[in-house]
């Protein structure tokens, strides 16, 4: 199909047919995401504890996403290197290896959450008032783990492929339908917390179908084949490396977000853990334009380097950083602004308010800078440089925030210094995984004759 050559047209062009639908499913992946917390927050009585119990799960849901992510994020990128090349039947093995890879993690993870949620949760933040309403959620999320694995970990193929609206489709199929029940589980049978899980394990399931019978029908390029579920190791390896990025960078998200709420119930109580939660949430969605952006941008520089044509990669890699950047200036100028409407949209209390406000100006306050590390990264993704991708994901979260994290409060900055750990590492970390990025990357491919 000739739309699905990104060899021809203009890069920008490209990238951005890709990142337009992309970055709609990013946003109404987060509305799924994301609902669950804003309806929880407006039970009366329990709004507050709701909310943060389902936050103390975040981590734990991090953790899960990375393993989608280290097969889907590792797999896809792979896939389109392939399908550059021309290797439609490697493109096919890659694919079949990676859904067999998942179902393997899921099933696991789902046994390992099952039988050790208590006490991560507590090491996570829990206290007695909040831990009824993690547990509740999680024990019914985990069950639909293998719903996870399949939805997030094979639509990277159908994007591969360069169906970024049906690939856009699975996402929007699961958000209506988490928009939908959420109301009804929530509300109207009552079920508060457990509600909300059970309608988002539906809504996963609905996805990993679509996905499913969009990769096996007859309209896919590349299509998953039963031939092609047995697991060769080099294949793995490769699928593994390359995804490793995406995974540590879910990883050291969690240890992140659990470091947070340990250290915020500690210096703060669970006023500050709902806080958190909150800033999360609103993170989630003012981030998702920028995911989106990166990941349109992935299949079409990957297609490219495969076919040796280094001068558009670097066109492609121009235009990523520059509406990149220049979306997360536009969204900081947005948080700092107007903080105070963000928070409202979950809980309306004025102690929440009073407490939330003055943190979402420190956490956000460099959050322009984020878009030197998460393009960069996504950008090494495609090129298959793992391990140049795995240092932008280790430096910034687990070099920098998570020290800080554990050390700015006890320097005599209370809980503001867990806020402001964040801007300290979007700046040091964002300007020197860019410039990694130049020195390493951007101009030894200047080097390059096409088609060498």
């Amino acid at each position: 199909m000739a739309q699905n050559d990104f060899s021809q047209g203009k890069m920008s062009q490209n990238i951005f047919s890709m990142a337009l639908p992309m970055t709609a499913a990013q946003l109404i992946n987060i509305l799924y995401n994301v609902v669950d917390r804003v309806y929880l927050g407006r039970l009366e009585g329990v709004g507050r504890l709701s909310i943060t119990g389902l936050g103390l799960c975040l981590p734990l849901i991090s953790i899960l996403i990375g393993f989608a992510n280290l097969c889907g994020m590792g797999g896809g990128p792979l896939c389109s290197i392939h399908r550059g090349r021309g290797e439609k039947e490697e493109a096919e093995k890659v694919m079949g290896n990676s859904f067999t890879l998942l179902l393997f993690f899921g099933t696991v993870l789902t046994i390992l959450v099952l039988l050790f949620k208590r006490p991560i949760l507590y090491l996570f933040g829990a206290s007695d008032d909040t831990f009824p309403y993690a547990d509740a959620y999680l024990t019914i999320y985990a069950c639909g783990t293998i719903f996870v694995m399949i939805g997030l970990g094979m639509n990277p193929f159908i994007n591969a492929q360069g169906f970024g609206r049906i690939g856009m489709m699975t996402v929007t199929l699961g958000a209506v339908m988490n928009l939908l029940l959420d109301p009804i589980f929530i509300f109207l049978f009552q079920m508060g917390v457990r509600g909300a899980a059970i309608a988002t394990v539906i809504s996963q399931g609905c996805s990993a179908v679509w996905v499913l019978g969009f990769l096996t029908g007859p309209k896919a390029l590349l299509r998953l084949r039963r031939s092609t579920l047995g697991l060769q190791w080099s294949r793995v390896r490769q699928i593994l490396a390359l995804g490793f990025s995406s995974f540590v960078m879910a990883m050291t998200n969690s240890l992140v977000q659990a470091l947070c709420n340990a250290t915020l119930q500690t210096v703060g109580g669970d006023i500050y853990v709902s806080v958190m939660t909150v800033i999360n949430s609103v993170r989630e969605v003012v981030t998702a334009p920028l995911v989106g952006i990166t990941n349109g941008a992935q299949p079409v520089i990957g297609y490219n380097y495969g076919a040796k044509r280094y001068s558009r990669v670097r066109e492609g890699i121009r235009f990523t950083e520059i509406a990149g950047i220049g979306y997360t200036a536009l969204a900081w100028a947005l948080v700092m602004a107007v903080p105070h409407v963000f928070i409202h949209m979950f809980n309306s209390e004025p102690e929440l308010l009073a407490v939330g406000v003055p943190a979402f100006r420190i956490y956000f306050a460099a959050f322009f800078c984020q878009a030197f590390q998460q393009t960069t990264q996504a950008i090494t993704v495609a090129l298959n440089r793992s391990k140049t991708a795995v240092f932008f994901s280790l430096f910034r979260k687990a070099v920098i925030v998570a020290p800080l994290t554990v050390l700015l409060p006890r320097w005599g900055f209370g809980v503001d210094g867990v806020f402001l750990a964040e801007p300290i590492s979007n700046v040091i970390g964002g300007m020197t995984c860019f410039l990694t990025m130049i020195l390493m990357v951007y101009i030894p491919l200047g080097r390059k004759q096409d088609g060498t």
